[in-house]
């Protein structure tokens, strides 16, 4: 069994292409990599947010980048929400979410 470092594990998903699964489901594979990709930036932001908190940095540089990674969040966020509302729209079964769902969601990033 091999141990894995949050760094290693970090470095396969930035490797990562979407799975055979998101093809499958009917999911745009771009918009699946872009979510990835904006994924994968908040959680570098995350890590060098918590460096900054391990090293003692000031409070007001702390808050500034945790507040960047959640903007990270909230981007990737709306960005499966609105594939999800576009697939409902141009689908001819009407997607996996209906109308109300889909704001649920939408307001639950709000």
């Amino acid at each position: 069994m091999t141990s894995r470092t949050p760094q290693a594990a970090t470095e396969k998903a930035a490797t990562d292409e979407p799975t055979e699964a998101s093809a499958t489901t009917g999911h745009d594979e771009a918009a699946v990599r872009a979510v990835l990709n904006r994924l994968r930036r908040a959680q570098g932001q995350l890590a060098g947010v918590i460096a900054m908190v391990e090293e003692g940095r000031d409070c007001r540089d702390v808050v500034t980048q945790l507040a960047a990674v959640s903007r990270a969040l909230d981007r990737a966020g709306f960005k499966i929400i609105a594939t999800n509302m576009r697939e409902c729209l141009t689908s001819p079964d009407g997607g996996d979410l209906n109308e109300e769902q889909l704001e649920k969601l939408f307001l639950a990033l709000a």
